[in-house]
């Protein structure tokens, strides 16, 4: 019995590039033993409603598109508490969260990779009622992505949000606010805030910082303060450039936290336009969903990496000195058998 696949694709991310391969995707997916169903979305949030409505009853749901198509997905499937794996295929402008997990750029070996893969659970966020795949943030050149024209996204890709954002860097805002968290408490003028389960943001990689893992049950989070001085500006850019410490630049783990605001902010989610909240409580969720990845040790996941670990020890533990004893009793005791099967053969 064939499994059951929905496959929800957004027509425009990343230069409509699935619509010439889309008949060699499906091919894939049904030479791997899938009956698809196939739905373009029509319009903004509509991978939201079709995955609520209908992602119970299948056993996978494949996303195609940019972050903000996945983490549609993600919200319809978890907004009805169902625990339907996910595949992606990217094809957005920037696609930071396959980029993370070293998902293939190339959509038909993304695909192969789904029908092979094998599921990993990773975590997810929850904005007060809203969720997000692997950032939320505020301030400075959070809201290029929603704003830049879809249009110019296609023809100019990761550039596009570059230009929109060069053209914010001498209109910086700040808010005051305080930040809760059982790892730290914060409080100030800042001009960024970004909560984020990421090894890449905004299609530049490390800007979370090391030792980043996408099942770990915490957060990356980082808050930038208002520079008050050319001095504190450049020790700003210097510290996300270098990593250098700075007083400028808050940094934590945590597993959830509270930000209240004197005004409303507008936050993005993913990507996407996520609001304007004066207070907002974020949670992670772990292993909150399931993504089916081929095996490697690239992904930045700790079972992945404990699967790696247990398939490197497992034929250094067959030659434990038992298990080498056991090998050389059982080749004496073969050649005792050849011998005396030797001596009951008759003689020519």
């Amino acid at each position: 019995m064939s499994k059951k696949m929905l496959f929800i694709f957004n027509p425009r991310s990343g230069k409509g590039s699935i619509k010439t391969r889309l008949m060699d995707i499906l091919d894939i997916f049904v030479k791997g033993g899938y009956e698809v169903t196939v739905h373009p979305t029509q319009a903004y949030m509509d991978g939201f409603k079709t995955a609520k409505k209908k992602a119970g009853d299948y056993d996978i749901v494949v996303a195609s598109g940019g972050d903000g198509t996945l983490d549609e997905i993600v919200s319809g499937i978890l907004r009805m508490d169902c625990t339907t794996p996910i595949g992606y295929i990217p094809a957005g402008s920037t696609n930071d969260f396959a980029n993370s997990l070293h998902i293939s750029k190339n959509m038909l070996q993304a695909a192969t990779d789904i029908v092979e893969g094998v599921p990993h659970a990773f975590d997810v966020g929850k904005f007060n009622q809203d969720f997000f795949v692997y950032i939320a943030a505020f301030g400075l050149f959070t809201d290029v992505s929603y704003e830049t024209n879809q249009d110019l996204k296609n023809i100019l890709g990761h550039v596009a949000y570059i230009l929109e954002g060069t053209q914010r860097i001498f209109n910086i805002k700040s808010y005051k606010l305080k930040v809760i968290s059982e790892e730290a408490e914060l409080e100030g003028e800042f001009i960024f805030g970004m909560v984020s389960n990421s090894t890449s943001v905004g299609g530049f990689k490390k800007l979370t910082g090391p030792d980043v893992m996408l099942d770990d049950g915490v957060f990356e989070v980082m808050f930038i303060r208002m520079p008050k001085t050319l001095l504190d500006l450049n020790e700003i850019i210097a510290s996300l450039v270098s990593g250098n410490d700075t007083k400028m630049i808050e940094a934590f783990k945590t597993s959830s936290l509270t930000i209240i605001a004197e005004e409303e902010i507008p936050w993005t989610l993913d990507g996407e336009y996520g609001g304007e909240h004066a207070m907002v409580e974020i949670r992670n969720l772990k292993h909150a969903v399931e993504i089916m990845l081929p095996v490697n040790d690239k992904a930045p996941l700790i079972n992945n990496l404990n699967e790696i670990q247990e398939e490197v020890l497992e034929p250094e533990l067959s030659r434990t000195p038992e298990t080498m004893e056991g090998r050389e009793l059982s080749k004496t005791s073969e050649a005792m058998d050849e011998t005396e099967a030797a001596k009951e053969l008759p003689e020519k």
